[in-house]
């Protein structure tokens, strides 16, 4: 999981969106948001999937567990 904070980060400046924005999007305050991408605070699985969804990609990408991006099909 230590590719997790990394991936967030990297997804969200492709972007160009800030830690205040994906916070909105998640319902969470900035601060959590910003704990999420320093790898401080463990993610909720419902926020995982949440942010898997918005970047249309896996949570096995998100977690490092695959280099594949693309989302699997549904």
């Amino acid at each position: 999981m230590a590719e997790l904070h990394l991936r967030l980060r990297e997804l969200r400046k492709k972007k160009e969106l800030s830690q205040a924005e994906m916070a909105k999007m998640l319902d969470c305050s900035q601060q959590t948001y910003s704990r999420y991408e320093s790898h401080t605070t463990e993610i909720p699985l419902e926020q995982l999937i949440r942010l898997a969804e918005y970047y249309d990609t896996s949570t096995d990408y998100l977690l490092g567990i695959t280099n594949q991006r693309k989302a699997y099909p549904k």
